[in-house]
C-alpha cells in the first residue's frame, strides 16, 4: 500500500462539552447590559443571604438576653410571667399551638386546592374557569385582619352545629369532645388558616399543572386512558414538585399568621385534649398580643419565642426542598 495516497488531514476537533460552553459563554458575556445584569443577579443573592444572617443574629442575641435570666424550662414551661422576679416563661403551648392549627390548615386546604386546581385546568370550560380562577385571585389580596374579622363575626357563631355533631359521633376519641363552651378553639382557627392559605395553594398548583406537556396527555388519551387517568400517570406527576412548592408557601402563611387567629382564638396557657375546647395559642398571636404592653425584658422574651418560629419555618422549607429534590426525577419536568 502507498504510504502517500494517505490523507494526511488532522481529524476534526472534538465538539466542546456544553459546560465548557457555558463557562466560555459566560467569560465571553462583554456587552455592559450581560455584567450589569450578572452584577445584579448575584449581588441580590448575596443581599438575601446577608439580610437572613442580620435576622438570625439580631433574634439570636435578643434571645440570649431574655434566656440568661428565665427561670423556667423555656421549651417545656406552661406559664408566661416576664414580670415576676425572677421571671418565668416558656413555649410549650405555643409551640403546639402553632404546630396543630398548622396541620389542620394543611389538612384541610391542601386536598381542596389541588382539587380546584385540577377542575379549573382540565374539567371546568374555558368560560366558567376563568372567572372562578379570578375569584381565587381576589381571595388571595384579602387581608388578614378582614380574614380575622369574617372568622369572629361569622364563622364562630356558626361553628356551635359542627361542634355539637362532632362532640355526638367522635367525642368518644377525647379529640372531638365538647363541653358546650365559645367555639373560639384550635379547631375554629385551623379552619380558618385552611380558608386563608387555599387561595396561594390553589393559584400556585393551578399554574404548575398548566404546564404539564400537553404530548403526554394525548398520548395517554390515545392508548384509551381516561381523563382521570390522564390527570394521575401525566398531570399529577409531573405538577408533584410545584404543589409541594405551594403547600410550603401556605404553611408558611399559616404558622406566621397573627391578626386573624389573635381575633378568632380565646387564649391561655394550658394545651387541651380536645381540639373543640377553647384555649392554647400560637408564636404569632402571642407576640401580638403582649409586643405593645412588655417591657424590654419582655420584649426579649417575645423575641426568644420569635426565634423558634424562624427556626421552624427553616426547618420546614429545608424538609420541602429535600422532598422535591428526591422527587426531581419522577416529576416529568426534566423530560
Amino acid at each position: 500500500m502507498d504510504i502517500s495516497t494517505q490523507s494526511t488531514e488532522a481529524p476534526p476537533p472534538a465538539p466542546r462539552s456544553s459546560g465548557a460552553t457555558r463557562k466560555s459563554a459566560a467569560r465571553g458575556a462583554t456587552r455592559p447590559g450581560d455584567r450589569v445584569f450578572l452584577a445584579l443577579s448575584r449581588g441580590s443573592g448575596i443581599l438575601l443571604l446577608v439580610i437572613m444572617a442580620a435576622i438570625a443574629v439580631f433574634l439570636t442575641y435578643r434571645a440570649a438576653l431574655a434566656l440568661s435570666k428565665n427561670e423556667g424550662n423555656f421549651l417545656t414551661t406552661f406559664e408566661w410571667n416576664t414580670g415576676l422576679t425572677p421571671p418565668v416563661f416558656g413555649i410549650a403551648v405555643l409551640a403546639f399551638g402553632t404546630v396543630v392549627s398548622a396541620i389542620i390548615a394543611m389538612a384541610l386546604a391542601v386536598p381542596v386546592a389541588v382539587g380546584i386546581a385540577l377542575f379549573i385546568t382540565h374539567y371546568a370550560p374555558r368560560k366558567l374557569g376563568g372567572p372562578i380562577a379570578y375569584v381565587i385571585d381576589l381571595l388571595a389580596a384579602v387581608p388578614s385582619i378582614v380574614y380575622g374579622l369574617w372568622g369572629a363575626i361569622v364563622l364562630v357563631p356558626h361553628m356551635n352545629g359542627l361542634f355539637g355533631w362532632l362532640d355526638t359521633y367522635l367525642g368518644w376519641t377525647g379529640i372531638f369532645s365538647w363541653q358546650d363552651g365559645a367555639p373560639r378553639s384550635m379547631l375554629t382557627v385551623g379552619i380558618l388558616l385552611a380558608i386563608m392559605i387555599l387561595p396561594i395553594i390553589t393559584n400556585v398548583s393551578r399554574e404548575v399543572f398548566r404546564q404539564a406537556p400537553q404530548m403526554h396527555q394525548e398520548a395517554a388519551l390515545a392508548l384509551g386512558a381516561t381523563r382521570w387517568e390522564v390527570i394521575r400517570m401525566s398531570v399529577l406527576p409531573f405538577g408533584r414538585s410545584g404543589v409541594i412548592s405551594a403547600s410550603m408557601l401556605g404553611l408558611g402563611r399559616a404558622l406566621g399568621e397573627t391578626m386573624a387567629v389573635a381575633t378568632v382564638l380565646s387564649p391561655s396557657f394550658d394545651i387541651q385534649a380536645s381540639l373543640l375546647d377553647p384555649g392554647g395559642g400560637t408564636f404569632a398571636q402571642n407576640i401580638a398580643a403582649k409586643f405593645n404592653e412588655a417591657t424590654v425584658f419582655g420584649q426579649d422574651a417575645l423575641i426568644a419565642s420569635g426565634l423558634v418560629l424562624f427556626v421552624i419555618t427553616l426547618l420546614v422549607n429545608g424538609a420541602a426542598r429535600l422532598i422535591i429534590n428526591r422527587r426531581k426525577e419522577y416529576s416529568g419536568a426534566n423530560a
